[in-house]
This record gives structure tokens, C-alpha cells and sequence, in this order.
């Protein structure tokens, strides 16, 4: 029934009473219900909230007072943040709530990322900010599924622009939470990274192969957020498997492209998951089209991918380094890893004869690894580029003799 969805409405209640009030009438007036969360610290709500500041606090092994007692209003807003992401957390598993809205300044935001982020994949977050999309908030930190809007005109009370934002955003965590599909990981899934297909062609093969396997495949897009998301369910232990074919974004954070943070590429390791690794676009670093090349890029050949997206290459010694780093991070795992090296080049753009063909860093690389492989993986040369069939064909021949020998379950 569509009024038994009950959505989290969480904000600084004693100055943005009027604002979540507002909200709270809104997802009521369409059918919803609405549980109210209060993360204030020095003043009082109009009337009581369900869940108050005080359980907050305490949540975070902490009280209003030590907050007020900090004297600093970033510790205070850390330790509600930290209290309401485990509240939060507590009301969902115990099916009291079926989505969040948090609405805020740069403090409300700052606690919502934190909020949002206790919450699975599939869990409708909605962050109604008056710094929504801004450079001031870094991918890390968001969660795959959030979103935001852009809280126009609102940052001191009620008016005709404010409402538009806010009953949008009512109205859109409502129909998220009676629509959502969650995932239900009743078969078991493999998680896949790619690039698109212009660029990185195995997923177009190896999805309906892995179907037929009886796997789910979740491929994801490996441009920063794509990653994140990659890892933070890797983590989680979603995955039977990963099939982490571009693992670029190690690239990236190494050299000031787009990055999915210092932990990619260790999440699967930590949570002992089987890991098929191939370096797919390894040899790129990717930076926003539309804004001029980071200086430590500027002056390399660049493959504009569209106007959103610019990828520069790396010279031989840094694909060395990339190498390093990778065979760093295989070596925490503590599940089976096969590195699979397709010799003939890791993305379309560099076969030999192609714009970024660079016979002597492909080579660097692939002596790097050799040197470097960890001893609890095993390397899979292959005289192949990563788009052939011989590519897939190797990937399925050892996919499938771990189902055999039990180290992949389904």
C-alpha cells in the first residue's frame, strides 16, 4: 500500500523547522508517512521529533553536551552525523523506514553524505542542498545512489522557489521508495568493470555467457563513481566473483585523474573474493574534457572519448609504476587472483596501428608485472588484445574451473 512507506526526514529541526515541516506535509498530502529525525545541537525543535538530538548523540557513544562542550561546531556536527548514519542504519533493518531525505547547508550536507552512506544500495537517499553538485563535495564521499537537488533560494526560510525544490524532492524520495526494486541477489552475482564499448568489448561476450552460467553480472563504468560503487559492493560481499577488467581508475588516483579513491582495487581482496584481474585502459589517465589537461598532463596525446571525457597517456616509466601499484594491492588479497596480460595491448585505441599505440610502455608494463605479480596470483600471459576472443575464451576456461573447484559458489 502506498501510505505504508515511511521516509526519514532528518535536518537541524530547530532552525530548519518551517523547511522539514514543509516536507514532511508534502510526502504526507501524497499518501506517505514520515519519520522525523532531529541532528540540531544547540537549540530545540517546535515540537518534538521521533527519533531527538539526544538519541543522536548517544548513538554516537557521545551527548548534546560534550558536543556544545567541544566548542566547535565541525566535532559537534561529526558526532551527529556519526549518531544519525547508525540510527538511520538500525530504522531500515528493522523496516521502520524505505527511504532518507536530508535536507541542508554545507553543515546538513556534510552529515547527509554520512547519513546516506550507512544505507545499502537500493535504499532511496534524497539530499535537498544549497550546495548540491558542487565541486565542495568529493566523490568519495557520495553514495552510489544518491540523490541530490539543488535547494534554490532556500537558505533562510519558506518562498515560491524553495517549495519547487522541496516538493520535487518530497515527491521524488516518496515514488523512489514505492517503486524501488531492490536488489534481491537470488543468483549469484559477478561484478565486472568496464569502459564502454567503443574502448573495451569482453562485457558484450562475457554477460550473457556468465548468464548462462546461472550469474547475475553488474558491469560498471569505471570513471571515478563507477568504481567507488564497484568497490563499496565488493566490499559488502556482493559478489561471487569480479571480473576487474579496467582498472584505470588505480591510474587515475595515482596521477590526478579521476579517481575512485586510494582503496580500489582492495575491497574484493579484503572480503576474500575471487578476483579476475586484466588491465584494461591501464595505460590512460582520464581528466574532465572540458576543463584544461591537470598541468602534470598537459603536452601528452589525449583520446578526447566525448566532450565530458579526455584520457592522456602514460609514458613507460609510469606504467611501470601503475604495474607496481597494482601487483601492491593484489598481494593483500586473501582469495585466488589470476592476472590475465593480453600482450597485443589493454584498450582499442592502442592496437598496434591505432592512435595510441605504444609498442615500447605496453612492453614496460607487461615486464613490470611479470617482475611484480604477488605469489598468491597467477599470471595469465595471452597473445591477444584484451577485445579478442581469445581474451574471453581464456577468462570463461578459468572462471569455469573455479566453479569446479569450488572456489567460485553458486
Amino acid at each position: 500500500m502506498n501510505g505504508e512507506k515511511t521516509i526519514l526526514v532528518a535536518g537541524t529541526w530547530d532552525t530548519k523547522d518551517d523547511e522539514l515541516s514543509y516536507l514532511s506535509e508534502v510526502i504526507r498530502g501524497q499518501g506517505g508517512q514520515v519519520l522525523s529525525m532531529d541532528v540540531s545541537v544547540l537549540g530545540e525543535p517546535k515540537l518534538p521529533t521521533d527519533v531527538s538530538k539526544h538519541d543522536v548523540a548517544e548513538a554516537a557513544g557521545s551527548s548534546i553536551q560534550r558536543a556544545i562542550d567541544s566548542g566547535d561546531e565541525n566535532t559537534a556536527m561529526q558526532i551527529m552525523g556519526a549518531g544519525s548514519a547508525r540510527l538511520a542504519l538500525d530504522l531500515w533493518r528493522a523496516g521502520r523506514i524505505h527511504g532518507v531525505i536530508v535536507l541542508g547547508g554545507t553543515m546538513g550536507t556534510d552529515l547527509a553524505l554520512d547519513l546516506c552512506a550507512a544505507l545499502p544500495l537500493g535504499v532511496p537517499k534524497y539530499v535537498v542542498s544549497t550546495v548540491a553538485f558542487s565541486p565542495l563535495l568529493p566523490p568519495e564521499r557520495i553514495p552510489a545512489d544518491l540523490q541530490m537537488i539543488l535547494w534554490a533560494g532556500g537558505l533562510y526560510g519558506l518562498n515560491d522557489i524553495c517549495k519547487a525544490s522541496l516538493s520535487q524532492a518530497a515527491g521524488a524520495v516518496l515514488g523512489a521508495a514505492r517503486a524501488v526494486e531492490a536488489p534481491s541477489f537470488e543468483r549469484p552475482m559477478v561484478g565486472m568493470t568496464s569502459f564502454g564499448k567503443t574502448v573495451l568489448r569482453y562485457m558484450v561476450t562475457l554477460k550473457p555467457e556468465l548468464e548462462k552460467r546461472g550469474f547475475d553480472v553488474a558491469v560498471f563504468h569505471a570513471t571515478g563513481m563507477g568504481g567507488r560503487a564497484f568497490e563499496s559492493l565488493a566490499g559488502e560481499g556482493a559478489f561471487a566473483a569480479v571480473m576487474d577488467f579496467a582498472p584505470q581508475e588505480v591510474s587515475n588516483h595515482l596521477f590526478g585523474g579521476l579517481s575512485a579513491g586510494e582503496g580500489r582495487m582492495t575491497h574484493a581482496g579484503h572480503a576474500g573474493v575471487p578476483q579476475l584481474i586484466a588491465p584494461g585502459c591501464y595505460d590512460l589517465v582520464d581528466f574532465v574534457g572540458w576543463q584544461s589537461a591537470p598541468e602534470q598532463l598537459r603536452g601528452r596525446e589525449c583520446h578526447a572519448h566525448n566532450r565530458l571525457l579526455t584520457s592522456a597517456m602514460l609514458d613507460a616509466r609510469e606504467r611501470q609504476r601503475v604495474a607496481q601499484e597494482m601487483c601492491n594491492k593484489l598481494a593483500r588479497a586473501t582469495a585466488p587472483v589470476t592476472v590475465f596480460l593480453p600482450r597485443a595491448g589493454c584498450n582499442e585505441w592502442d592496437r598496434a596501428g591505432g592512435d595510441l599505440h605504444d609498442a615500447e610502455g605496453l612492453r614496460a608494463y607487461c615486464d613490470e608485472m611479470r617482475r611484480g605479480v604477488p605469489e598468491n596470483a597467477q599470471l595469465q600471459e595471452l597473445d591477444c588484445h584484451i577485445n579478442d576472443a581469445e581474451f574471453t575464451n581464456a577468462v570463461l576456461a578459468q572462471f569455469d574451473a573455479w566453479i569446479k573447484e569450488g572456489v567460485i559458489v553458486r
